[in-house]
This record gives C-alpha cells, sequence and structure tokens, in this order.
C-alpha cells in the first residue's frame, strides 16, 4: 500500500497565546482512496451503515441519522456514485463514492480531536482501498479553544485599565 501524506506542524496543534490560551478549532481529515472494492463503493447500505456507525467509534455525536444520495452521472456514467453525509454535533463526516473509477473522497471535520490514525485504518481497511492520499489541516488556528479563560483574562485587563 501506498500513502501520501501532507501534515501540519505539532506547533498548530498546540498553540498557545500569551496568557496560555490553546487556540485551535479542530482537525479535518481528508483522504482520498483509490484501487478501492467497486462492490463497496456501490452499495448504499454499506455505506449507511459505515456512515452509521463510525461517529460513536470516534468519540463524536450523532445528531442526524446518515443522508445518502445516488448520483447516476448524467452523461458522464463513470461519474455515478453515491454521496452520504453525517451530521456530528462536532460538524460532519462526508462520503464520495466512484465505483466504476474504484475512487472515493472522505473527510471529517470536528472541532474535537479524534484518534486520525486508527479512523485512517479502518476507513482503507472497510473499502479494501489499495493506495490513498491523507491530510489533515487544522481549522480555525486564531480561534481560542477555552472561552471562559479568554473572558476572565479580559475582564482582568478591563480591570487593570479602569483602575489606571
Amino acid at each position: 500500500m501506498s500513502l501520501t501524506e501532507e501534515k501540519t506542524s505539532d506547533k498548530q496543534t498546540s498553540k498557545r497565546g500569551k496568557f496560555g490560551v490553546k487556540f485551535g478549532f479542530g482537525p479535518h481529515l481528508t483522504l482520498d482512496g483509490y484501487e478501492c472494492d467497486s462492490r463497496k463503493l456501490d452499495d448504499m447500505n454499506f455505506l449507511y451503515g459505515l456512515l452509521d456507525t463510525l461517529p460513536g467509534m470516534i468519540g463524536m455525536t450523532k445528531i442526524m441519522p446518515p443522508y445518502i444520495l445516488y448520483y447516476d452521472g448524467k452523461d458522464k456514467p463513470e461519474d455515478r456514485g453515491f454521496s452520504g453525509v453525517v451530521i456530528i454535533a462536532e460538524s460532519h463526516i462526508s462520503i464520495h463514492t466512484y465505483p466504476e473509477k474504484r475512487f472515493l473522497t472522505f473527510d471529517i471535520y470536528s472541532c474535537k480531536s479524534f484518534d486520525i490514525e486508527r479512523t485512517v485504518e479502518y476507513v482503507v481497511k472497510a473499502f479494501g482501498i489499495g493506495n490513498f492520499s491523507k491530510r489533515v489541516h487544522h481549522r480555525g488556528r486564531e480561534f481560542p479553544k477555552d472561552m471562559d479563560m479568554v473572558e476572565n483574562i479580559m475582564d482582568s485587563d478591563r480591570a487593570k485599565t479602569s483602575e489606571q
């Protein structure tokens, strides 16, 4: 199995500001799978089951059942396949399949950390992926994770300013 990986530095995942406030909204995993099992890419029940169980497996909170649509490819039958999404409290998990091309795109965007390596391993095994490209982008790098701490710092700064 071949792997292409683009990763952001650990500094981005643990960035802290001047007062110790941790910044960063959360990880966005994208996975492009090649040489997949075309039968699984073409099986709506399989896709539904995967999207239905994956949130619980990675510690996320599913807030709706998966929603899957079929696209017939119109004048390009090789583009036919399924698109599916499950909305989680932490954001979303989505997939797009192309059975004729034995290709899929898969992503998880979350405001909560999750075991990215375990998730990739699971998806690769589930779809029999022969080759893949994985990217992890850390979203909202300037987003303060702990709003209570930010408010306390701001209140403290305001109090100091008003005393002067």
